[in-house]
């Protein structure tokens, strides 16, 4: 009798480098389970909006996508909200300096911009 497996079994190769990765510590088990939760949740909505456009609701699959895996800010925009979260000029407040985090994100911003 052949074993029916789950649909949301990981594939041998993605399981074996899980496996290579907790044996020989490179990663911790809470790294791990995260990858393995995370790979589940995107093939799970992989599978959705797989069935949404095979029943003609490409538009909307593409909308559930957007909502359950936006994309991540993009660096000029996380720099501008260090900004607007900072007091403006002229303005003295106690402790105005940015912190080591904020700064190498400005600098990275910064970096990015093309010379002139």
């Amino acid at each position: 009798m052949t074993e029916q497996l789950h649909p949301m079994v990981p594939p041998n190769i993605l399981l074996n480098n899980w496996e290579s990765d907790w044996l020989n510590e490179r990663e911790n088990v809470d790294v791990l389970l995260t990858k393995a939760y995370q790979a589940g949740a995107d093939t799970e909505l992989d599978a959705c909006c797989k069935w949404l456009d095979l029943e003609g609701w490409s538009g909307e699959s593409r909308q559930l996508r957007a909502a359950r895996r936006p994309k991540p800010p993009s660096l000029k925009e996380q720099a501008l909200a260090v900004l607007e979260e900072a007091p403006g000029p002229g303005v003295v407040r106690a402790m105005t300096v940015l912190n080591a985090e904020q700064h190498a994100l400005i600098r990275r911003a910064l970096e990015a911009l093309p010379n002139d």
